[in-house]
């Protein structure tokens, strides 16, 4: 746990106060809070709003009843870049292969999930069983998943029902 100190506003942990204090005084159960520090109570650490900000810890601040608590912000994930050979990449690029990315790996999560609910229907095309209409339409419309008005954003809903 940290602390900060009501005068300084400086943030120590509480093992950093105990041994700069430990040979200048005991110890006592309220020694820390007699010395003008206070607990900084945790907080959770908020969402951020979108795929293309992060969430990063900063001072400690006080919460509507006065207790000191973890303090966050939230940042822009990129910003303009210049490499070596002075090739500028704008924050708007970093942000777009992002986002690309994000959305190549849920695509292929939805096919892997397709693929493993045909698997669970292969034992259906063995040779000594006769594959029912309503299973080979069933498969077929999980081979077709992928050109579905929400792909990639697909809810259960949207999935075919096993026959």
């Amino acid at each position: 746990m940290n602390y900060i100190h009501s005068t300084t506003n400086e943030v120590q942990t509480k093992r950093a106060i105990v041994d700069s204090i430990k040979a200048y005084t005991s110890l006592g159960p309220n020694t820390l809070t007699e010395m003008g520090w206070t607990p900084v109570l945790a907080a959770p650490k908020p969402a951020p709003s979108s795929n293309i900000k992060s969430v990063r810890s900063t001072a400690p601040v006080q919460d509507a009843n006065g207790n000191w608590v973890e303090g966050y912000e939230e940042v822009d994930m990129f910003s303009d870049t210049t490499d070596e050979d002075g090739v500028t990449t704008t924050k708007a690029e970093h942000e777009a292969a992002h986002i690309a990315g994000l959305a190549a790996a849920k695509e292929t999560g939805i096919r892997n999930d397709r693929d493993q609910r045909i698997a669970l229907t292969d034992w259906t095309g063995m040779s000594d069983v006769t594959m029912s209409a309503d299973m080979a339409t069933y498969r077929q419309a999980l081979r077709d998943i992928t050109i579905h008005a929400n792909f990639p954003d697909l809810a259960e809903a949207d999935w075919p029902v096993s026959p």
